[in-house]
């Protein structure tokens, strides 16, 4: 009853903190609520989008894209981007519907979704592009401005492009401070004159459609003029003819003065203008004269050439140079299909800037999938019938005409209009002031929330703002980048970096959706319903599709640049726990190639040392030896599994707090050696059975780990009590009995640490008994590490007086050979008495060594298969004695073997029973009977060898005996092991898991 009291309790508790904690939340809202203008649906979402999709591309461009393209051309573009966004706001939609959009909008449904990193990269990119686009729409007002409105109002004179682009550059920059003013002032003043930019859109598409009805009952009287196949600009002259009658008098026109050295009759002329006629023809025929069939396809050429109507008759003239003197409309650009899809795709970009000001929103959840998508649809219908009606009306070579030279310097748009070409002028001038406004206020929101969110170091000066939360700072850094388009002052070159970078950001929302739709993440429960995880796959194939088919090179520039950001983030270290989707698929990732790591067992070529390593915890739970996980580091160079663990003597209930804290000191020591792995820190009644614990369980299905490293115990000796050297010897019997390899460094405090670099010196191994070849493995992945680069190996074997030790040198340097490794090889000559103690070990003891290298003298095509077979059968020999003591079925050795050869080697290996007989042998350090004085005769004389050879060499490896069966001989076994290692600096003992690790084969 008073567990039901207190359960109930905490239950109430919990909820009174929940209801606290929502009601702090609703007095923010309201406080929020109070300071910035809570907009809904209409004005929030969908008129900020129609603004920028119906901004500066359809009217300035959209008819010069159907002319140079054709109806079918432009159609495939319009509708490629209409429907890549369509797939991208339905997969935002998904995501914005998850859960509350806070300022940010795509840059929050990005990171929240794929992680600090992903979101990051790609927020900033989108950042980038919305301040771009504020640029576009910028020189986009200006164009219209200096070309239609007030032609005159020139800063720099001339009719060259040098001076065109210099006074864009100058008006843009005068129109950028402006609106970067409106925008200071505040947002509020933005969404009011939103209402007044769209009237004036809205007003303009409908002068556009009333004009197509118009033509098909009386055309407007807009004429071009011809010369030969050629367009003229009729800036400079009213009459489209060479003479025309005057008071019966023939007299020759603004167009003779033009192309003749003088206004008479008999004047020298331009050849071509001598050769062809001049011809006028109607440049809107109508919706029913028949045009339609001639604007089917495209017409593409490159920049400089005329603009031609190729079914007029023309005398053409060969190798004559492009005259540019004369009042020809030119191509400014070369133009082909990509091209185009590059400039065309920011007019239906639009789609976030509901979003990017989510924070502004009452609901965003109903609002952004609701407007984007209505707007979408709207703006889709509204491009599609315009490339429709703008073939069917407009004659070709005015549809190509990009700023209306040949009908008078109008916007082509414009005389199609109705009544009036001023109703469209005026029109998109306002539109493209509004679209600059709408960029100019959602660009430093955007970088605010990035700058906020803390995962970009240097840009969190960005994050602050004015007191009503308007960012002063980010809206300072979105003009000055702003202000880099404006310079380049060219609509047609920025159009195309736009692109890249919405195309990205449009791209991970695709991959957002789809990875948290197939991941099945119990939180992903989105509002809305219609989506699927195909919508998005077939949205984030069609961005990669246009990013390359738009311009490859700055598709590159724009993933090196999110390339760049993302390694930035992840080097800063961007501590973010967001439960985003990518975590869910390395989840997935993880769970998928454990399963697979368990279906088959580890092949030798692919065995490598996955490093158990047992640290020990001072009082104030710090490492009491680092360099252990410096030693490590270096011996995995950041590859394969390393498990770094401790054990607290105690109960968990007592210490469980310690353990967390051992545990994160653990990981504090590894983050500075650099070393990638995990800790684990387990609470145990006794050090022997925490140990014995995590040799058996640490790791999780196939990665576990198959080799244990621990210091020397040092102070054994000198301790009260043994249990020091218990623990020791309790622990080499754990690894051995989980045949698992067993490294024991001495004098670890004594290593050089991962700054160090040794210069010279040699890492010596004594092979004196066969471990499966880790003792040779170990110093080639130390050689891998820039501490241990410059230091050669040097494997030193010893014989009995009765071998011959050249031949056995020999052997063993052909074995190095097959290895690929490079190594100096000695042998060393010792009586058979001084290394008796070694002959008790379950390995390849010196006579089946010996066999091994004396089959190295066979033929060269047997040489390499013999000396496997012999690794092979020897650990297979020790596996079965092993699995035969545990009564299980040994495991199978990898070999490639005939038939013919195995069953001989069976009968070979029936007949030579005294190798197997040697694997019998069982170790004798208990029994009484062999004399201590035997046992460390062998210790001295082989340490004598040692020291002499290898007292000044950076590492020593040396076999490990194994521990003794009765525990009555530990104490005698830790003397042998500290006799043999007496005098050296720095030690590793190396003891096999009991299978092979190295191989010949490749």
């Amino acid at each position: 009853m008073w567990e039901i009291l207190k359960s109930t309790s905490g239950t109430s508790q919990h909820l009174g903190r929940q209801l606290s904690v929502l009601e702090k939340a609703q007095d923010k809202v309201f406080v929020t609520r109070k300071m910035v203008p809570q907009m809904g649906t209409f004005i929030g979402v969908y008129l900020p989008c129609m603004q920028n999709i119906l901004g500066v591309i359809l009217f300035l461009r959209l008819t010069w894209i159907v002319g140079t393209a054709g109806i079918l051309g432009s159609f495939a573009i319009v509708s490629m981007c209409c429907i890549c966004t369509l797939l991208t706001a339905i997969s935002m939609s998904a995501i914005a519907t998850n859960g509350v959009v806070p300022a940010g909008g795509s840059y929050y449904m990005i990171s929240r979704s794929l992680g600090p990193e992903f979101g990051g990269a790609v927020g900033l990119c989108f950042y980038l592009g919305t301040t771009f686009a504020g640029s576009m729409y910028i020189l986009g007002t200006i164009e219209i401005l200096l070309t239609y409105i007030v032609p005159t109002a020139t800063v720099f004179k001339g009719t060259d492009d040098e001076a065109r682009l210099n006074n864009m550059r100058v008006y843009g920059t005068c129109c950028l401070v402006l609106m970067a003013l409106v925008v200071f002032v505040g947002v509020k003043y933005v969404n009011k004159l939103a209402l007044v930019f769209l009237a004036c859109v809205i007003l303009s598409i409908m002068a556009t459609y009333a004009g197509v009805i118009k033509t098909m009952i009386e055309p407007p009287e807009f004429n071009v003029c011809l010369l030969g196949n050629r367009s003229l600009s009729n800036e400079k002259f009213e009459t489209c003819a060479k003479t025309q009658i005057v008071k019966n008098q023939t007299v020759t026109t603004e167009l003779w003065s033009i192309f003749c050295n003088s206004k008479y009759p008999n004047a020298t002329c331009d050849e071509y203008f001598t050769l062809n006629n001049l011809t006028e023809i109607q440049a809107i025929p109508g919706l029913l004269s028949g045009v339609i069939k001639e604007n089917l396809w495209g017409d593409y050429s490159p920049a400089g050439m005329y603009i031609e109507n190729k079914d007029q008759p023309s005398v053409q003239l060969l190798d004559t140079p492009i005259d540019t003197d004369k009042p020809y409309v030119f191509n400014d650009i070369t133009t082909y299909f990509t091209l185009l899809v590059g400039i065309y795709f920011p007019s239906v970009t639009g789609i976030m800037a509901g979003s990017n000001r989510s924070g502004d929103l009452r609901d965003a959840q109903r609002s952004i999938p609701i407007g984007t998508i209505m707007a979408i649809l709207t703006t889709s219908f509204i491009y599609i019938s315009c490339v429709v009606l703008f073939g069917a009306c407009i004659e070709g070579v005015v549809l190509r005409d990009k700023f209306g030279y040949s009908v008078k310097k109008n916007p082509v748009i414009g005389i199609l209009a109705w009544p009036s070409p001023w109703v469209i002028v005026i029109g998109s001038f306002f539109s493209c002031c509004g679209a600059g406004l709408q960029s100019l206020t959602g660009a430093p929101r955007l970088l605010q929330a990035i700058a906020r969110d803390g995962i970009i170091p240097f840009l969190q000066v960005f994050g602050h703002g004015k007191a009503n939360g308007e960012p002063t700072w980010a809206l300072l850094l979105t003009v000055g980048i702003c202000e880099i388009g404006i310079l380049i002052a060219s609509l047609d070159a920025v159009a195309p970096i736009l692109s890249m970078f919405f195309l990205m950001c449009y791209l991970f929302v695709n991959l957002a959706c789809a990875v948290q739709t197939l991941l099945c993440t119990p939180n992903w429960r989105p509002r809305f319903k219609f989506y699927h995880w195909t919508l998005s796959f077939l949205g984030m194939s069609l961005c990669l599709s246009l990013m390359f088919i738009s311009s490859w090179y700055y598709a590159l520039v724009a993933m090196v640049i999110a390339g760049c950001i993302y390694k930035y983030i992840e080097y800063k270290g961007a501590v973010k726990e967001w439960g985003d989707g990518i975590r869910g698929l390395s989840l997935n990732a993880a769970r998928y190639a454990l399963i697979r790591l368990e279906e088959a067992p580890l092949h030798t070529k692919n065995w490598r040392p996955q490093l158990l390593v047992l640290c020990k915890l001072d009082s104030d739970l710090s490492v009491k030896h680092p360099r252990l996980l410096s030693f490590s580091t270096q011996l995995k160079a950041g590859k394969g599994l390393t498990i770094v663990c401790s054990v607290l003597e105690g109960t968990y209930m007592t210490r469980g707090n310690e353990a967390k804290t051992g545990e994160q000191n653990l990981k504090a020591a590894m983050a500075s050696e650099r070393m990638k792995g995990f800790s684990h820190v387990v609470v145990s009644s006794n050090l022997r059975d925490g140990f014995s614990l995590l040799i058996q369980s640490a790791g999780l299905g196939g990665m576990k780990h198959n080799a244990v490293l621990m210091a020397w115990p040092t102070g054994w000796t000198q301790a009260r009590d043994s249990s020091a050297r218990r623990n020791f010897i309790e622990t080499v019997r754990e690894t051995t009995a989980a045949q698992q390899a067993l490294l024991v460094a001495k004098n670890i405090d004594h290593f050089p640490s991962n700054q160090e670099r040794l210069k010279e010196g040699t890492i010596d191994v004594w092979w004196i008994v066969h471990d499966g070849g880790l003792l040779m493995l170990l110093p080639f992945l130390l050689n891998q590490h820039k501490v241990w680069r410059k230091c050669k190996m040097r494997i030193f074997t010893v014989a009995q007086m009765d071998d011959n030790s050249i031949q056995m040198k020999k052997d063993l340097q052909m074995f190095l050979y097959h290895l690929r490794l490079d190594a100096e090889v000695e042998v060393v000559e010792m009586h058979d008495s001084d290394i008796s103690a070694f002959t008790y070990e379950k390995t390849l003891v010196m006579e089946q060594r010996s066999q091994m290298l004396k089959q190295m003298q066979l033929s060269r095509n047997e040489r390499e298969r013999e000396a496997q077979l012999i690794h092979d059968r020897n650990t297979a020999s020790h596996s079965t004695m092993t699995d035969k003591a545990a009564g299980a079925t040994p495991d199978r050795v990898h070999m490639t073997w005939t038939k013919e050869k195995l069953i001989h080697e069976r009968n070979k290996h029936r007949e030579g029973m005294g190798v197997k007989d040697m694997f019998n042998m069982k170790p004798e350090w208990e029994n009484l009977n062999q004399s201590n004085v035997r046992r460390m005769h062998t210790a001295v004389k082989l340490n004598e060898v040692v020291v002499k050879k290898s007292q000044n060499s950076q590492l020593v490896l040396l076999n490990m005996p194994g521990p003794p069966k009765n525990k009555k001989g530990d104490e005698n076994y830790m003397e042998f092991l500290e006799v043999l290692m007496d005098g050296l600096d720095r030690v590793v003992l190396v003891r096999g898991g009991g299978r092979e690790v190295i191989t010949i084969y490749s």
